[in-house]
């Protein structure tokens, strides 16, 4: 068999699967973003299965400076610091890679291109397929027959693989040995390498086609027409010193390939278990450790809804399809919040065992019969199966009803809007009936599609996650985990319906009516059922005033609140943006002048050498566990009456965080459709019955200095008829200590003359 070593890039691949779903983040019930994690484990759990390694490392950068950085001190200099969602995410993924018993490798003074290079040469001589998993373009020097490329799939695209050949084209190039010397002529803007100013690709391209060489094209400068020639000329020094910072170095002698080490291994399950509650990775434990393995329930979406219904935090395929959902067998066991240990309740019901009527309405007389039977109801349970989960950006694809325990019915729709919209118009009594309440689990999410084809429902409604919500509010509230808990009943898995994830995972739009038909009627059904369960509870708890006056009036108005959005200025944030950088950048100058080196001021661990080694800011600086001194914003603020230095780092700190957060972040989410944005608001998170809001969260948009007030002018009036208000309560907790306890001087300080 032939032995195929995988070598991967940990940081590009943690960085890609981070902005991956960095409209759609993946949240824990404590809040926590795992998009990296959990996209980088996909994409190695992928690699595993369906590329069949015999051998693996993944290799990491360290925060040691390396030869180029004493070479060129303005290597990477131009970078963005890491956001902390992927910093606070490394550990983690460290640990799932050690616990998969693949080899972690870093070596200070190089970087994971050199490591990974030097392993790939030692292992083609004896005998491998080496595969450099990484979308870095700078690779391709290092490829060869048996060393090649290994880009995983993003956005839709399958994985690609790039032998020799299709590097030479990719470049347009003749060896791959020319990579470097492009490099040298055009630059990367990525690492900050100059380059020759005035030299792109394509003339890069065509300068080697003729003198086959970096070095050459230098030497016949001369004979080099026009400012081209004169160009060349006078980047002669940078062009040698940027091919020098583009070249991966192979000969490192800490890095050493022995085929034992590297061999893919049996995991380590309680390891895996262990980090996977953690981060509620559910769907994904099942999927390595097999049906009986027990994790916690994969991270709800904010408003606690089914990840059937979530409008956020739930994984997506490559095609925008949900894929994390809870998955159980009628004998697996798990306790009520999900997780692992006691108290456990044992799902044994499912669709297979339980007796039900699920009806599939795809004609005209059973759509008109299943109006008139709806006509007569008081209470109809109601979802929709759409094609993703952005409310404001999917498509119907069907309606499913139920109004009885056990019977439901699914009535598909069109594809094409304008026959889709014809068909709702038969439900449009329904709708419009303010007699009729409405049940469903996180039911704003289905409101907001009906929305969007011109339909509202009139009447009173009953969501189901609302109502655990106020009765349990620590609760997990994704309709699978509620079902189990409540119903002892383990749902129909979407996997049944599109496949497992994956470049050949299909679409719901593109499932056959008859199979979505259970899946779908069941949601509804089981939604009716819950429902039946809470209406007592509601009673029991007595917080049915709360239900029925303040939660659920308010989905209504959410809605409203998330379909018409916001207009964005997006003008002012371009503007802007550039501005905050210019600004950066000055602090950036002031920094590297007053501590007299020049060094990568977004590395905590160079920074702490600077102002505590280098100018002796603080003898008592405290050190984290790692061994570097502590940088963090409290450290900094204690120090900046005594250096203006670190009033300068400060600053630059500040303003790269509020153009990469929120100016650069902010245009991305505009949805094309309205040329607004549209946040989501969820109401069954915090515990105090507080809203959050996501995609983008607009309650954190920064307030507590100048520069992150402005941000606030991007938002703007749609248009001349439409103003902007802002209202809050004034101290309202403060209100209430004084009602609840009568103080006098509280009441009277509270108490408008």
């Amino acid at each position: 068999m032939q032995k195929k070593l995988f070598l991967l890039d940990a940081f590009a691949l943690v960085f890609r699967a981070y902005y991956a779903l960095i409209r759609n983040p993946r949240v824990t019930s404590k809040g926590r973003n795992t998009n990296a994690q959990f996209g980088f484990t996909n994409t190695l759990i992928d690699l595993i299965t369906n590329q069949k390694p015999t051998h693996m490392a993944v290799c990491f950068d360290t925060s040691a400076a390396t030869e180029r950085h004493t070479d060129f001190a303005d290597y990477k200099a131009n970078r963005q610091e890491t956001p902390e969602d992927i910093s606070s995410a490394v550990p983690d993924i460290k640990k799932i890679i050690e616990a998969l018993n693949i080899p972690v490798i870093a070596i200070d003074g190089y970087e994971a291109d050199d490591v990974i290079g030097a392993l790939a040469k030692q292992a083609e001589k004896e005998g491998y397929e080496v595969f450099m998993v990484t979308p870095d373009k700078d690779y391709g020097q290092l490829v060869s027959e048996n060393i090649k490329i290994y880009k995983p799939p993003y956005q839709g695209n399958t994985y690609e693989i790039l032998g020799p050949k299709e590097v030479c084209e990719k470049w347009d190039i003749e060896r791959v040995d020319q990579v470097i010397d492009i490099l040298g002529l055009m630059g990367d803007a990525v690492d900050n390498i100059p380059g020759i100013p005035g030299v792109g690709e394509k003339t890069a391209a065509k300068l080697l086609k003729e003198y086959g060489t970096l070095e050459n094209v230098l030497e016949n400068a001369a004979n080099i027409k026009g400012k081209l020639g004169e160009k060349v000329a006078a980047g002669k020094d940078l062009a040698l010193m940027s091919k020098k910072l583009a070249t991966i170095i192979t000969d490192i002698s800490a890095a050493e390939f022995h085929e034992e080490n590297f061999r893919i291994k049996e995991k380590n399950e309680y390891a895996l278990r262990e980090i996977f509650e953690e981060l509620e990775f559910k769907t994904l434990g099942k999927r390595l450790l097999g049906e009986g393995a027990q994790t916690p329930s994969a991270a709800t979406n904010p408003d606690g809804g089914s990840t059937k219904e979530a409008t956020q935090n739930v994984q997506m395929d490559l095609f925008g399809n949900i894929i994390e959902q809870p998955q159980q067998t009628p004998s697996a066991v798990a306790n009520p919040d999900g997780g692992f240990g006691n108290n456990s309740f044992t799902a044994d019901k499912n669709i297979n065992n339980t007796p039900h009527n699920y009806i599939l309405a795809n004609t005209q007389q059973l759509i008109t019969d299943l109006t008139n039977k709806l006509n007569n109801e008081k209470e109809i349970c109601f979802d929709t199966e759409t094609t993703g989960i952005d409310a404001n950006n999917a498509e119907l694809v069907g309606l499913s009803f139920s109004v009885k325990k056990g019977e439901a019915y699914y009535v598909p729709c069109p594809p094409d809007k304008d026959e889709c919209i014809k068909l709702l118009h038969k439900f449009q009594p329904l709708f419009n009936n303010k007699l009729i309440t409405w049940i469903g689990q996180n039911i704003k999410y289905d409101m907001l599609m009906l929305k969007w084809y011109g339909f509202e429902l009139a009447g009173n409604i009953f969501d189901t996650m609302l109502a655990h919500y106020v009765i349990e509010p620590d609760g997990k509230r994704s309709m699978d985990a509620l079902s189990e808990k409540y119903l002892g009943y383990a749902t129909v898995h979407i996997d049944e319906l599109i496949g497992k994830k994956g470049k050949n995972q299909g679409s719901m739009r593109d499932v056959e009516a008859e199979k979505i038909k259970d899946y779908a009627a069941e949601d509804a059904d089981i939604t009716l059922q819950l429902q039946h369960v809470f209406l007592p509870q509601l009673k029991e708890k007595e917080v049915e005033k709360i239900f029925y006056e303040v939660e659920n009036p308010l989905v209504k108005v959410l809605t409203a609140m998330e379909f018409e959005g916001i207009r964005i200025d997006e003008q002012f944030l371009n503007d802007y943006s550039k501005e905050l950088e210019r600004e950066a950048k000055i602090a950036e100058e002031s920094v590297y002048k007053q501590a007299g080196v020049r060094f990568n001021l977004a590395s905590p661990k160079q920074l702490g050498e600077v102002l505590f080694d280098k100018l002796q800011l603080d003898p008592k600086a405290k050190k984290t566990k790692t061994g570097q001194y502590a940088t963090g914003e409290d450290v900094l603020l204690k120090l900046a009456a005594q250096n203006k230095i670190v009033d300068d780092i400060l600053v630059f700190r500040e303003y790269t965080k509020l153009k990469s957060t929120y100016v650069d972040a902010l245009p991305l989410m505009i949805n094309k459709k309205t040329g607004r944005v549209h946040t989501s608001y969820a109401q069954a998170v915090a515990v105090t019955g507080r809203l959050s809001s996501n995609n983008p969260n607009l309650q954190n948009i920064p307030v507590r200095t100048d520069r992150g007030k402005e941000i606030r002018k991007a938002f703007i009036p749609r248009d001349k008829d439409h103003v902007l208000v802002s209202a809050d309560y004034s101290q309202i907790e403060l209100r209430i200590v004084a009602a609840i306890s009568g103080d006098v001087n509280m009441c009277e300080a509270f108490t408008y003359r």
